[in-house]
């Protein structure tokens, strides 16, 4: 890392991260019915769109985004994760977006490389 790049330069803000997938997932599904065939397209797409809007940030991170897109219709989906790191720098975020008929989850880890 830098020693003149600030620490807004070198953070993973949460609300930085979230505002993008919120932005990525909206574009790629927002008011769309679920159908089970656009699935993997719009997977592919929110992880992939997630990735390069993260990248143009600059920052000094690797990323692992990951998506789950699930039919509303009552079902439960209960996530978890943990990880093994350094909480003063690395960090982790997951943004749960939903429609009148599609629930999304994206999680994104950034670690400093």
């Amino acid at each position: 890392m830098d020693e003149f790049q600030s620490a807004e330069e070198t953070t993973f803000v949460v609300e930085e991260i979230t505002t993008i997938i919120k932005e990525t997932v909206e574009s790629t599904i927002g008011n769309s019915p679920f159908q089970h065939n656009r699935t993997n397209r719009w997977t592919s797409s929110i992880v992939e769109s997630s990735l390069n809007q993260l990248s143009k940030l600059g920052k000094p991170f690797k990323y692992i985004v990951t998506c789950i897109i699930m039919q509303r219709n009552g079902a439960g989906l209960h996530t978890a994760n943990s990880c093994f790191w350094d909480n003063a720098i690395d960090g982790s975020c997951t943004v749960r977006w939903e429609n009148n008929t599609v629930y999304c989850i994206v999680s994104v880890f950034g670690l400093v490389i």
